[in-house]
């Protein structure tokens, strides 16, 4: 092997023969190191005991030179072009030509290939071995070039960094980045930065990862910067998974390009920044919400998708029983009354309540929302977004809406004591009051009314059910199958006391191309109803603890809880006993 600062370069492929040359002389002749410092390292190198580092590399180690400058003499002692590589320099599809393997074990990157010779970049540019072997399986000639080491893994890093070959062209295949326009959004030139954003091939990056997101039903694509790579992740049915991994010099570029059609300033990289972006993808307009962060290797992006072209959720397709289906809609069809749906972020209870206006929705009923933002359109309903910095917040919009002769409010969700307030109010006086908290359940919701402030007396006389929920993940209908309980499944569901003892076999997906081999396709609700009877609203009047109000809601019957609706949808073959404690925290 010929390594750093190793001189004896047979003649091939381009390289030069001749007399063995010393790496030390030739930068002393150039004047990049003086005699006095050659002297000290081959001082050094003498007193290694074993095997010597090679003279190149003692001067790099003892800073007297860098390896930049050792490679571009010994590149001209071999007679190769010497260059610093940069992923940019690189055709795509010609790092192909060599199996992953090869690249990695022999140091070697493919450049590009220009009437059948194929360029190389290698670190140690006399290594005939290599390069026969590269021409060997690429079929074609070699011209080298040397780089340094480092430009060699950072590139390699870029390109192949969890196995697959970064290529934008070919990924986008047979069409996704032509596909996708930003709507009624002007954008200028301002900055070099903004300039490298509108080149091309980012361009085609974003859009594709845009079209892959919509394509895969993706809820948020997250790009994140680390010190050697930009990860981009997908959330499918609740779970992130890697995408792809661009080189991380993309960075700057695809930011920038994604803040300039959300109306960012690209700028900033300092602070936090939000911003919207509406795009057309096969004549249908789809909106994304759009967050960077900035982090230690540059801004964190994630973009949230709101599919407007998703059809509005059937009631009967979200995963309610048919008793609590039932129930559920003599509530949401009640003259007055305050309803309320509870979970944490991303458990689809704007999903439900969408469902819920779309059951009511009718001409002779006046149905007004306030929204942060607004999700999905329902035609027929006066929908109206929150705007904060112009002082639109959901309690003023709320006061303004209730003099807009409405029969059915829902309020995105329920965030501070003034919007709740007027939300209870409404329901006093008339109105059907929709909204969202965030607890852990049902009864959760009632004891939160008080921890904001509402005063026991006026939840008990406005309250009419609430509905807590989860959403797991569905085994896959291509590769489910039958599984039987493992032993230590058994023993978890023996400590269980509602219904899960009785299940002897499960089902499960193994895996397949249809699913990402997740053995999950899409998903599916979990939840439990509280109706209060009268004796739980006078306990409620009276400011009970959450504990007596759990104790109430189980004793009455007819109440299911997260738990034991999960175990019935496991039951029947839907989800996993995994992903239904994973979800309910059993």
């Amino acid at each position: 092997m010929i390594r750093l600062g190793d001189n004896k370069a047979p003649s091939h492929t381009g390289l030069r023969a001749g007399p063995p040359l010393r790496v030390g002389d030739l930068l002393v002749e150039r004047e990049l190191i003086s005699p006095d410092q050659l002297d000290q390292a081959l001082a050094r190198q003498n007193q290694q005991p074993g095997m010597k580092k090679l003279l190149g590399e003692v001067l790099v180690e003892m800073g007297f030179a860098t390896e930049e400058q050792v490679m571009a003499v010994l590149a001209d002692a071999y007679g190769v072009p010497f260059a610093r590589l940069t992923p940019k320099l690189v055709d795509p599809r010609v790092i192909e030509e060599l199996p992953r393997e090869f690249l990695e074990k022999n140091r070697v990157v493919p450049l590009f290939c220009v009437e059948g010779k194929l360029t190389v970049a290698m670190h140690e540019p006399a290594n005939v071995f290599v390069i026969e072997e590269v021409e060997r399986v690429s079929g074609k000639t070699v011209q080298v070039v040397a780089v340094t080491n480092k430009d060699i893994e950072t590139t390699l890093a870029a390109f192949m960094p969890d196995g697959n070959v970064f290529v934008i062209d070919e990924m986008i295949g047979d069409g996704g980045a032509d596909d996708v326009a930003v709507v009624e959004r002007d954008i200028q030139d301002i900055s070099n930065v903004e300039n490298s954003a509108d080149a091309s091939p980012i361009i085609k990056l974003v859009n594709f990862l845009i079209y892959s997101a919509v394509k895969d039903a993706a809820s948020d694509i997250h790009i994140e910067p680390d010190e050697n790579k930009l990860r981009v992740r997908f959330r499918v049915d609740g779970r992130l998974f890697e995408k792809m991994c661009p080189p991380a010099q993309m960075q700057p570029a695809v930011v920038s390009r994604i803040k300039i059609m959300a109306g960012m300033d690209i700028s900033e990289r300092r602070v936090p920044q939000d911003g919207g972006i509406t795009i057309a993808i096969q004549k249908s307009q789809i909106d994304l919400r759009v967050s960077t962060c900035p982090g230690k290797f540059g801004e964190k992006v994630v973009m949230r998708i709101v599919d407007t072209r998703n059809a509005l959720a059937r009631l009967e397709k979200i995963g309610l029983s048919f008793e609590m289906l039932e129930r559920f809609r003599e509530v949401v069809h009640l003259p007055n009354g305050v309803f309320l749906v509870t979970g944490p972020t991303g458990s689809g209870k704007s999903t439900t309540l969408y469902g819920a206006l779309n059951e009511i929705n009718e001409e002779s009923i006046n149905i007004s929302t306030v929204e942060d933002p607004v999700e999905n359109n329902i035609p027929g309903v006066n929908q109206f977004q929150v705007n904060d910095k112009a002082g639109f917040t959901f309690a003023s919009a709320l006061r303004s809406l209730l003099r807009q002769d409405p029969d059915v409010v829902m309020i995105g969700e329920i965030r501070d004591q003034e919007t709740a307030r007027i939300g209870i109010q409404a329901a006093l006086t008339g109105h059907l009051v929709l909204s969202t908290l965030h607890t852990n359940d049902a009864p959760s919701a009632v004891t939160r009314l008080f921890n904001i402030g509402v005063e026991p007396y006026l939840v008990a006389a406005a309250i009419r059910g609430v509905l807590a929920q989860r959403l797991v993940r569905r085994i896959c209908s291509n590769c489910k199958e039958v599984a039987e309980v493992s032993p230590q499944m058994r023993r978890t569901l023996d400590r269980l006391k509602d219904g899960g003892r009785d299940i002897e076999t499960v089902h499960q997906g193994v895996g397949c191309s249809k699913c990402r081999n997740s053995g999950y396709a899409g998903r599916i609700g979990v939840f439990e109803l509280l109706i209060p009877d009268d004796e739980m609203l006078d306990a409620v009047s009276r400011g009970a603890s959450l504990q007596e109000i759990r104790r109430m809601a189980v004793s009455g019957g007819g109440y299911t809880t997260l738990r034991q609706d999960g175990i019935d949808k496991v039951k029947a073959g839907l989800t996993t006993l995994e992903e239904l404690f994973r979800a309910t925290s059993i």
